[in-house]
């Protein structure tokens, strides 16, 4: 791909970055991807997003999508992460929305995709539960039909930001005779149905970013159902492959390594020296960005070939690990750099004036911990090396 931008695409980048300016809300600048953030809050660049047109750049036109080019949907993700935007969250515009216009029937579609795209419905992930993480196939949620409807009991666990969901799509075992894969189907479930429950799980950060959700002899409608029956493994698959070329995250990486030089340089040691001006930190940060670089070419073939009209294919297992790897080493850097200020964070301190360090210094460590989770979702690390195996090296 040529990044070389031409006069249009400048010109389009021009507009976002003036979009952005304009319309972003007042209020959420600075704040970032956070649990003390409210649901009007999280979905308030989404819903303006929506009115735009602007909410899904990956979807077809046909269903709302934008119809830019690869390089036009890159000035997007680098305009976004240069303003550090909330952007839409994944659930709804790049996990079930691609499902439902993919597998879904013309109903389906024109019930569901309207509300995705405009951000007034929020979906929720049921896929992990207490025995089936990594071997997602061993689930054991169970949905038994009964004339036009399942019933449905079982336990979804990790499901991140469940409470705040309107509707979740689950993964539920309607064949227990069949071969794992081959019994599993992908429902649409409304999340103020009588018998779902969701209970927060405390994270090593002190917040609630993640749910145990239970269903206890929930009904649900056969027409909710995306796909066939006992074929929504086929759906999972599909499903993953674009949350995991979602993970990677190289324009909000690229912004976060700006940041990191920047407190490297604020930060001062005994011999009256900047950290930036170290050696071994700079050998650090030197090879972080020369990954990150070789990343970001595998993410525009990704976005080429999606242009293209073709989905993502096993590269997308490529982009999840080395994008986890390189936030975590982000992460790590980021506590190296702060050094003895990451040390006392509570949550209970953050914002408070007897909070230690400058303010910089003060969401080094929760971040920290809260990114140790990126090498596990979306299929853990372990998983996408053996896809890559199998599928691109054969073997």
């Amino acid at each position: 791909m040529n990044l070389e931008f031409s006069a249009e695409e400048l010109a389009f980048r021009d507009e976002v970055r003036a979009f952005i300016e304009a319309n972003y809300p007042v209020h959420l600048k600075g704040k970032g991807l956070r649990e003390d953030l409210s649901k009007a809050d999280f979905l308030a660049w989404h819903k303006i997003l929506g009115k735009k047109g602007w909410s899904a750049p990956a979807w077809p036109k046909e269903y709302g999508g934008t119809g830019w080019s690869a390089t036009q949907r890159y000035i997007w993700l680098e305009e976004n992460a240069r303003a550090e935007t909330i952007p839409p969250l994944p659930f709804g515009v790049s996990m079930v929305g691609p499902v439902i216009y993919t597998f879904g029937t013309p109903e389906q579609k024109q019930r569901f995709l309207p509300g995705i795209l405009s951000g007034e419905v929020w979906w929720a992930q049921g896929y992990s539960e207490p025995g089936a993480g990594s071997d997602l196939a061993s689930l054991k949620t169970k949905a038994v039909r009964e004339g036009d409807h399942y019933i449905v009991n079982g336990q979804k666990t990790w499901t991140t930001l469940g409470q705040h969901a309107d509707w979740g799509f689950f993964l539920v075992r309607t064949d227990s005779n069949a071969k794992p894969q081959e019994g599993i189907s992908f429902l649409l479930i409304d999340m103020a149905s009588p018998g779902v429950s969701v209970r927060p799980i405390k994270l090593l950060d002190g917040g609630y970013e993640v749910n145990d959700v239970f269903l206890d002899n929930v009904k649900v409608p056969v027409d909710q159902r995306i796909h066939e029956e006992n074929k929504g493994w086929t759906c999972a698959k599909f499903l993953l492959a674009h949350e995991r070329a979602g993970i990677a995250g190289v324009a909000r990486s690229k912004r976060n390594v700006e940041k990191l030089k920047a407190i490297a340089k604020a930060e001062i040691g005994d011999d009256g020296k900047a950290l930036s001006e170290d050696a071994d930190f700079q050998r650090k940060l030197a090879q972080l960005e020369i990954d990150l670089s070789a990343l970001e070419m595998t993410e525009l073939r990704v976005l080429a070939r999606e242009s293209a009209g073709k989905g993502p294919g096993p590269e997308s297992s490529l982009l999840k690990i080395r994008g986890t790897e390189i936030q975590q080493r982000l992460t790590e850097l980021t506590l190296e750099a702060v050094g003895n200020y990451a040390q006392p964070y509570t949550r209970e301190l953050e914002g408070n004036e007897f909070a230690i360090g400058p303010d910089y210094s003060r969401a080094a460590a929760p971040i920290y911990f809260n990114w140790r989770k990126a090498s596990i979702y979306g299929g853990s690390n372990e998983i996408q090396r053996n896809i890559i195996a199998k599928m691109v090296l054969g073997l």
